[in-house]
């Protein structure tokens, strides 16, 4: 293979990486690494292979603008709109709410520390 790469995980700089990774363990479903512990500089939720983890590394500043890459989701289990409800009940709120009166559209939320991420339609609400 030429130029092959594995992306291993995506990092998530923040301010309290445990607190932030409980919240995405609680979202995705996915488990906190063993090594993760409350206070440490890092914490790490084990996404299930070929998957990448996420990573959260503490870091001094706050974050102060809109992220230059996030994540977008797509619900397995449930339509947008119930996603959106379950993630804004863990703690996330609403950024941009970009959902058309036709179903189409998505949401653009923010985590706890500010963070931006969106959620689509599921892949039943695609018709795939």
């Amino acid at each position: 293979m030429v130029g092959s790469v594995i992306l291993r995980q995506v990092t998530i700089d923040c301010a309290e990486p445990y607190e932030l990774a409980s919240f995405w363990s609680r979202v995705t479903g996915w488990p906190l690494s063993e090594d993760s512990e409350p206070g440490g500089a890092f914490a790490i939720v084990e996404a299930p292979s070929p998957v990448p983890r996420l990573l959260f590394g503490r870091v001094p500043e706050p974050k102060k603008v809109k992220n230059r890459l996030h994540i977008d989701w797509m619900p397995s289990e449930r339509t947008r709109d119930e996603e959106v409800d379950r993630v804004i009940a863990l703690g996330a709120k609403v950024h941009e709410d970009h959902r058309t009166p036709d179903g189409l559209g998505w949401v653009t939320l923010l985590d706890p520390e500010g963070n931006e991420f969106c959620i689509e339609r599921s892949t039943a609400e695609r018709g795939m």
